[in-house]
């Protein structure tokens, strides 16, 4: 239970650096080789060589992050909120090593230029146990819409 435990408190804690706009820490919590990956649907297996909303390892994520907070960046004009809701956190694989696999389901709200969007699907997350606690080695998303059309593309991590 402590382990389950502690799995659900770093997930919400990453929803919490998310939807409080803290990026950079929410980047760190990725390990060194980490990958944040969105496929277009649930049956890829790999986004090396593939089509991918999101494949960003945490260069590319600081990137982002850089170009949302740019001061001249009139995407973000007027400023924006998320929030996200995780559940369902069910911990798949535990290897001797401490590392855990990781699933679980999410629900998030933008609200932008006075418009709602909902996104909801299912994260998948393989853990790396840190002294430090955990660390991200992939955060595969799953978005039950993700084909839906939409007036603007997403500028920030589900």
């Amino acid at each position: 239970m402590k382990q389950q435990h502690e799995v659900e408190q770093f997930l919400y804690r990453q929803s919490e650096l998310l939807d409080t706009k803290q990026w950079q820490k929410w980047i760190d919590l990725f390990a060194a080789d980490g990958i944040y990956w969105m496929p277009p649907d649930a049956s890829y297996k790999t986004w090396d060589g593939q089509p991918a909303i999101f494949a960003e390892d945490k260069n590319l994520m600081k990137v982002r992050m850089l170009r949302v907070l740019h001061p001249d960046a009139w995407s973000q004009r007027p400023l924006w909120e998320t929030n996200h809701v995780v559940s369902n956190v069910v911990i798949r694989k535990v290897a001797k090593n401490g590392d855990i696999e990781v699933a679980s389901r999410f629900h998030m709200m933008e609200l932008r230029r006075d418009d709602v969007r909902h996104f909801a699907g299912s994260y998948f997350h393989r853990l790396k146990k840190t002294k430090n606690g955990y660390a991200i080695k992939l955060q595969r998303v799953d978005m039950a819409n993700a084909q839906a059309a939409y007036d603007y593309v997403l500028q920030v991590w589900v």
